[in-house]
């Protein structure tokens, strides 16, 4: 079943604040609280909605953030694959088309730690080569992490 408007209205509040009480959500959807449980049902049973988690304030997380775009040899994505997964400050890794193969996001308390990280990344066995952008400020975070 496709969302409707009204669905995306509801995760756009639950994104700013996925605590919100149900009486909440329907008052500033102009909904019933029954019906707004009965979307958030729907929403969890189809897969929409995975779960709820935990925001960190910038204050909680690691204060160096790094990507990591990184160009592989050919049929070697499992392997390296696994030696980012083995590092710790690597949080996410996506594949990507055009130049590079693989964007890493990389996380760091210090920057020994993340010139760690950057390393291991351009030793691991299948990396050809792998450029580095040192995250300087956040100017847009829709995610709000």
């Amino acid at each position: 079943m496709q969302n409707d408007e009204t669905d995306q209205q509801l995760l756009a509040l639950l994104r700013e604040n996925a605590r919100r009480p149900v009486a909440d959500l329907a008052r500033r959807l102009g909904l019933a609280r029954t019906t707004v449980q009965a979307r958030l049902e729907r929403m969890e049973t189809t897969g929409v909605i995975t779960g709820y988690t935990l925001r960190t304030s910038v204050n909680a997380r690691p204060p160096l953030q790094a990507t990591v775009l990184i160009s592989i040899e050919p049929r070697t994505g499992p392997e390296v694959l696994a030696r980012l997964r083995s590092l710790p400050g690597v949080e996410v890794v996506h594949t990507t088309s055009g130049r590079f193969d693989l964007l890493a996001q990389v996380v760091a308390h210090t920057t020994s730690e993340l010139d760690e990280t950057i390393d291991r990344i351009g030793e691991a066995r299948g990396v050809r080569s792998s450029e580095s952008l040192i995250h300087l400020a956040t100017k847009l975070d829709r995610q709000g992490h």
